[in-house]
């Protein structure tokens, strides 16, 4: 096995957007890809060990940035500053996240017949938005993202198979939320999964995650549990 990885340029208009690969060259031919979406902070070495990891299991990882070449947060403020335009302009969102997916596609080493895509936090709520745009993608996992529908995709048919990792004592997605997220799948016609781990909080894959009082505690048996049913998942849409 030889990781590969590097950093790509791509674009969203006039915004310039830098994401992190992996893959393994000892594999010849094309692969499936996965995109891996960042938390609120920002494409940071949390997600590009993600796209390594991914490598390892014989896909091309690919971190994408949705706030720009550099830009990250450095505290809770900053990283709500970023986010915010995002949450407040899905359309927006929905544009950039599908920025990636066409800067992947063009990678020589990717099976553009076999994407996915997965993300942590907001970047959860990303690819659950991608998915609800219904693009023709194999499917998308959201580890302890945010549920909370777009207001713009209402009627679209969900064409990605959906896999939603859960913390059921996570604050920031009460159970009404769950609810009716479960009731969008099932109304979009996705073949949609939802696994609620028990005694988790938000943030249950992050090892630096440790504050009760914001809801953000990592849960090293949900972390692993999840990136089982992560591994189940893509071996069986991309078989």
């Amino acid at each position: 096995m030889a990781i590969i990885s590097n950093t790509v340029i791509y674009l969203d208009g006039d915004v310039v957007l830098e994401a992190f690969f992996a893959f393994d060259d000892t594999l010849t031919g094309q692969r499936p890809a996965v995109l891996i979406n960042h938390a609120w902070g920002g494409r940071d070495d949390f997600v590009a060990e993600k796209a390594k990891k991914l490598a390892e299991l014989g896909y091309l990882g690919f971190a994408v940035d949705m706030y720009g070449k550099g830009v990250l947060g450095t505290n809770p403020e900053e990283n709500m500053a970023l986010m915010q335009p995002f949450m407040a302009d899905r359309a927006m969102l929905q544009r950039r996240i599908k920025a990636a997916l066409a800067a992947v596609k063009l990678m020589p080493w990717v099976d553009d017949s076999k994407i996915a895509a997965m993300g942590f936090c907001f970047g959860g709520l990303c690819v659950l938005d991608l998915a609800r745009t219904g693009v023709d993608i194999k499917g998308v996992v959201s580890f302890h993202g945010l549920l909370l529908p777009p207001g713009n995709t209402r009627g679209n048919t969900i064409k990605a198979k959906v896999l939603a990792l859960h913390g059921n004592d996570d604050p920031m997605v009460p159970p009404e939320q769950v609810l009716a997220f479960e009731q969008e799948m099932t109304e979009a016609g996705a073949d949609w999964q939802l696994h609620s781990y028990g005694n988790t909080m938000h943030a249950f894959t992050n090892p630096a995650a440790n504050d009760p009082g914001f809801g953000t505690v990592y849960q090293p048996d949900a972390d692993r549990r999840s990136w089982l049913a992560m591994q189940n998942f893509f071996a069986e849409i991309f078989s």
